[in-house]
């Protein structure tokens, strides 16, 4: 019905048209004192062929309009499915979108190309710079000095700046090695928080877990490093007290601190890319990525990440486990 009152009304004009030449004749005939009848019966004679006509110049628009909206989301195939000209201006119309379907093609081979080369080269840069920190984190291994933990920890940081950037590389790459399945969580927690024993013993923090007991359905590698980068935060903005990683009903792992919080107005903005609010300017090294990494893997995962703060009483960040996306491999 809504594709008729659109042809109706891009008709409108010849329609109008036509009515006025029979308006002009009978009022011809009558100032003329000519019999009406004889304009009135072949006036509603050319109205019934005209009705006939515009059906069928219906029905075949209709199908025109069909065949457009069934290529509409085609690419590839869209200059070869295009429906018959009927005249100077379609024909020119088709033109075009033969030559932007051209561009864009063209364009998506650069593309592609370009972002293959990127992955290839962070993907060699990335292999590269573990060469040169396992070789640091080897010397100090001999060493078990204040300063020789300091440095191990700033590796690790160094470590996760890089899977970071992989990370963030591989968001949107076909080739994502998502291996969905039963876990246990407390091997995928137990996994994670032995990377930052370090860090707590030299910042004196408190870490209470208490084994959860708990299988989920995730994917292991990708789940560790929303934990990880969840913990990482939580020993950033935690000067002092404790952190705790806990299971909430419905298989909600949540991870509380008690460091500075977030503020209420950056809160419904911490899973944005770039977006570091108050504590991330005033930290001057934020890079706003880390959450909005984890929102995008835990999406990918089927699961949920949320976020409630108070500030200076600390953050807990939750990721809802139970809604899953992908059936069990």
């Amino acid at each position: 019905m809504k594709l008729f009152l659109q042809y109706i009304k891009q008709r409108l004009r010849g329609i109008a048209v036509a009515a006025l030449f029979c308006i002009i004749f009978i009022v011809t005939f009558y100032l003329y004192h000519l019999p009406v009848k004889a304009v009135i019966y072949p006036a509603m004679l050319c109205a019934a062929l005209g009705i006939v006509l515009m059906a069928l110049d219906f029905r075949r628009v209709k199908r025109k309009h069909e065949l457009l909206e069934s290529i509409k989301d085609l690419t590839d195939t869209i200059t070869v499915r295009l429906p018959n000209t009927d005249g100077i201006e379609d024909k020119d119309y088709q033109q075009i979108i033969r030559m932007i379907n051209e561009e864009h093609n063209t364009y998506c081979t650069l593309t592609n190309r370009k972002y293959s080369d990127m992955i290839e080269y962070y993907t060699v840069w990335a292999h590269q710079i573990k060469t040169p920190i396992a070789s640091m984190r080897l010397h100090l291994q001999n060493e078990d000095t204040a300063l020789s933990r300091k440095l191990s920890l700033d590796l690790f940081r160094i470590e996760q700046y890089v899977e970071m950037v992989m990370t963030f590389l591989r968001l949107d790459s076909e080739s994502s090695d998502y291996l969905i399945k039963e876990y246990d969580l407390d091997v995928i927690i137990r996994q994670t928080v032995k990377r930052f024993a370090g860090e707590f013993i030299d910042r004196k923090l408190k870490l209470i877990y208490e084994p959860v007991n708990t299988k989920v359905i995730t994917d292991e590698k990708w789940l560790s490093f929303v934990i990880e980068q969840v913990l990482s935060n939580a020993l950033k903005y935690t000067p002092s007290g404790s952190i705790t990683i806990m299971l909430e009903p419905d298989k909600k792992l949540c991870i509380k601190d008690t460091g500075i919080g977030i503020a209420a107005e950056d809160l419904p903005r911490i899973f944005e890319n770039g977006y570091t609010g108050y504590n991330g300017r005033n930290d001057k090294k934020a890079s706003g990525i880390g959450l909005y990494l984890c929102k995008r893997i835990c999406a990918n995962l089927g699961h949920k990440i949320t976020a409630r703060s108070v500030v200076d009483k600390g953050t807990v960040i939750c990721i809802d486990l139970e809604q899953v996306k992908s059936d069990v491999e």
